[in-house]
């Protein structure tokens, strides 16, 4: 078989290729370029979900980042079990095939658990203390202390919220180099999530871009180099492209206005009951999933979202997707933001009393996805004092809150999740021997690589 490498550059789109990205500009024009419709939702667990296994949705069930799930009552967001999604797995399918085949999954999400050979993903540990501490989890489990031991600890607040950057795209591009080292798998699957922090964050053509399109250039052209170099084929590729937003859609405070959603006071403090509520909507960038507890007022609901300023479409997963578990997971009503639109998880109406983990990162216990964690709160007099007071709390062992989040939900600038988009902000797939239509193709892209 031929050894595959399968790069994962988030956020790119063919519009940000050119001078600032020398090499991955080369590579494109070298071996080959395709840009793709996005999948729907076009958000990474989606996304990931769909190449990885070649189907929708629907099979698979991955219908966003998160989804609330009605039997526990809860929303879940970014959970890691690969038990999660449904369907034979690329790896699995090539496998069965060809023995000896083995697969490293670094850094790719549902990467807990999977039955590929390799696995790297973030992970704290999280004691009964109440403490976060900063790790990975791997497959071998022993693999975690060898990979740390020669190439340091994982830069963990590089991976998401203020201080997210290049370091730990960095880190997982040299994790794909050692494991390549060690363990010369058939199919390597590396994930480098940096340009996703600063289109969000400053939205694209933004000034401040030309570095940070520098930067992972840099690091994807250095990976690319050295895998070619061992005689490994390179597919690079990524879930979607990222839109220019300014206008923020809080559902559920709309939905609060109609006494629909239940609020609950925790220490003075509110917080979002879904269980409870009779109507509420689980955000995720330019699409939310909208669950009606109280089935009489579906009618009302869809009304009121096709009548709500920024958004550009309802749908229902049965039109999407049809039966099965995507439609399971799935809201309701599904509700798709305008192109220069997005939605936030907001429920509360008095930021005095938002809840305590609003102005936290905190990916797993807000009902909805949270760009505003990309920010340091500009009200905030010495943010870096602050900072460092509660490191050093926290190294004393006393517990505390990192709130320096800010609640002002206009400062992101960029937004992903639609799949009409602009040719411009289509994902897309360099070096693939076979075409790719849709996200589920690439499981057919990678396939025939290996293949030959």
């Amino acid at each position: 078989m031929q050894r595959v490498a399968v790069i994962n550059i988030v956020g790119l789109s063919p519009s940000l290729l050119g001078p600032s990205m020398p090499r991955l500009t080369a590579f494109a024009q070298k071996h080959g370029m395709q840009a793709f419709p996005p999948a729907f939702p076009a958000v990474t667990c989606t996304a990931q979900s769909s190449m990885l296994t070649g189907t929708s949705p629907r099979e698979h069930g991955i219908v966003a980042n998160g989804w609330y799930d009605r039997e526990s009552a809860e929303v879940r967001f970014w959970k890691q079990s690969n038990h999660l999604v449904r369907g034979e797995k690329v790896w699995e399918h090539l496998r069965k095939k060809h023995p000896g085949f083995t697969c490293a999954k670094l850094f790719w999400w549902y990467n807990m658990y999977s039955s590929a050979d390799i696995a790297m993903t973030p992970r704290p540990l999280y004691p009964a203390d109440g403490r976060k501490v900063f790790d990975i989890h791997t497959q071998p489990m022993d693999l975690r202390e060898k990979v740390k031991a020669d190439l340091g600890p994982f830069p963990f607040p590089s991976f998401w919220g203020p201080g997210a950057g290049i370091a730990c795209s960095e880190w997982i591009a040299h994790s794909a180099k050692w494991t390549e080292e060690h363990a010369k798998p058939t199919l390597s699957l590396v994930y480098l999530p940096h340009l996703d922090y600063g289109l969000q964050k400053w939205g694209p053509g933004a000034p401040e871009m030309t570095a940070e399109l520098e930067a992972i250039d840099r690091v994807a052209g250095e990976l690319i180099e050295f895998l070619e170099g061992r005689g490994v084929k390179v597919l690079v590729v990524s879930e979607y492209g990222i839109s220019k937003v300014s206008k923020p859609v809080h559902l559920n405070r709309i939905f609060r206005t109609k006494d629909w959603v239940q609020i609950k006071d925790e220490l003075g403090l509110e917080t979002l009951d879904a269980g409870g509520s009779k109507v509420f909507a689980v955000a995720d960038h330019q699409m939310a999933h909208v669950y009606v507890n109280d089935p009489s007022l579906l009618p009302d609901v869809r009304a009121l979202l096709e009548q709500t300023e920024g958004v550009d479409e309802v749908r229902t997963a049965k039109e999407i997707w049809g039966g099965d578990i995507g439609e399971e997971r799935a809201g309701d009503l599904i509700a798709i933001s305008k192109p220069d639109a997005w939605f936030t998880y907001y429920f509360w109406e008095d930021d005095a009393k938002a809840p305590d983990y609003a102005r936290c990162v905190d990916i797993h216990r807000k009902p909805g996805y949270d760009p505003v964690e990309l920010f340091i709160d500009p009200k905030i007099a010495a943010p870096k004092l602050k900072i460092a007071k509660f490191l050093l709390k926290k190294k004393l062992g006393f517990r505390g809150l990192l709130d320096v989040i800010p609640l002002d939900a206009t400062l992101v600038k960029g937004s992903h999740g639609r799949d009409k988009v602009e040719d411009g902000e289509k994902p897309l797939i360099l070096g693939s021997p076979v075409p790719v239509e849709r996200a589920e193709d690439v499981f057919g892209a990678i396939v025939k690589a290996a293949e030959g």
